[in-house]
């Protein structure tokens, strides 16, 4: 039994709390948010539909770390689940105060510096620090580490994710399942994947393929940044052949590319009138207006399709996810947050390597999808 400590009281950090009261063994959860009343409408939900009455919470800035220290000293793991920005000053903390520590990742070479801290941290080898613990990356990082552990070394491994409308309307058709930031964070600069064995960066919103989910209909895939994180360094070598797409409906890669190539998604300010406009401030502000969808329903797909380099053999994962009609938690929410409070349970009990390492090194994955699958969620593995 244990007490966690959950920073963030959005969509995710709400759905971790529910499920770490549900299946993750605790005794008590410490919550944190900036926005006090974001906070307070997440523990009226949770207390409310589990009734768990061992939850704090307190309204605190994340850049407050006097206030934040003794919350990291009295809980034994800590769940992230504010933007990356926040991940490497938290991890910081977390080492300090002797707290295992998860997040979900988001931006690659931050988890390389909170990899640096924890591996020169004195306290380091005692503890876990594991991003990129959400979908992808996350979820799809375990199961590349899945398809290495049964098949060995392999000549190709494709990872294909990504969350859509379940009636999708224009301009996009598409709708925010998480936050905009993290979504442009995706479409913008370089993506590494294995070529030849080699860690290799591509540009993102290459490679555009079609093909057909079952369940979902036609989609179409493209490179991304940042879903596999630190899986092409981890398996370089052992894996000729690897990439992350992300998954769309047929039309969203010309339109938004429009966007991309007209500059929208820059970060230097442009100089309109009198006024400087950073060009992807604004249009997070419009497509939060347009792609904002309250009420509507989501699903998640999620496809893995690994070879062998010797033998002939294969391996294949499937997910198809959807909007909870129970507990109300949209698919997004679920595969995301769900994933992270599987591997926060499993370190709460011990089942998890402590010490320097990423996530795809440190969590068993069968046992991490037998987790998942408490939880509803289902991922289908077949070998061939």
């Amino acid at each position: 039994m244990t007490h966690y400590l959950v920073l963030g009281a959005g969509r995710q950090g709400t759905a971790a709390v529910h499920d770490l009261v549900e299946n993750g063994g605790a005794t008590a959860i410490t919550w944190v948010d900036s926005h006090d009343a974001s906070l307070q409408t997440g523990m009226r939900r949770v207390a409310r539909e589990t009734g768990f009455k061992a939850l704090r919470g307190q309204a605190l800035d994340a850049s407050d770390r006097r206030a934040l220290m003794p919350l990291f000293t009295e809980a034994e793991v800590c769940l992230n689940a504010l933007p990356y920005r926040y991940s490497l000053a938290m991890t910081q903390l977390a080492l300090e105060g002797g707290t295992h520590y998860l997040d979900l990742g988001g931006n690659t070479q931050i988890v390389r510096e909170q990899f640096e801290l924890h591996r020169t941290h004195h306290r380091g080898a005692e503890l876990c620090v594991l991003p990129d613990c959400g979908l992808m990356p996350g979820l799809g990082n375990l199961l590349v580490a899945l398809a290495v552990d049964e098949l060995g070394d392999c000549a190709s491994v494709e990872v294909r994710c990504g969350g859509l409308p379940q009636d999708p309307k224009p301009p996009l058709g598409y709708m925010l399942v998480f936050s905009v930031a993290g979504l442009t964070n995706e479409y913008f600069g370089r993506a590494q994947v294995l070529r030849g064995g080699q860690v290799t960066e591509v540009d993102t919103f290459t490679g555009l393929e079609s093909f057909e989910v079952e369940g979902v209909g036609p989609v179409e895939a493209f490179i991304t940044s940042g879903g596999l994180s630190t899986t092409p360094e981890t398996f370089a070598g052992r894996i000729d052949e690897l990439d992350y797409k992300t998954v769309r409906y047929p039309g969203h890669h010309a339109q938004f590319k429009v966007l991309l190539d007209l500059g929208l998604l820059g970060e230097d300010p442009v100089r309109i009138g009198n006024a400087d406009v950073v060009p992807r401030h604004m249009l997070h502000h419009l497509l939060e207006e347009h792609l904002s969808h309250p009420g509507e329903k989501d699903v998640t797909v999620m496809t893995l399709r690994a070879t062998a380099k010797k033998g002939g053999k294969s391996l294949s994962a499937k997910l198809l996810d959807v909007h909870d009609e129970r507990t109300g938690y949209s698919s997004m929410e679920r595969t995301t947050a769900f994933s992270a409070t599987a591997v926060a349970a499993m370190v709460a009990r011990g089942d998890a390597k402590v010490g320097p390492g990423p996530l795809e090194s440190s969590i068993d994955p069968k046992t991490f999808l037998a987790e998942l699958a408490q939880r509803g969620i289902e991922v289908e593995v077949t070998r061939d």
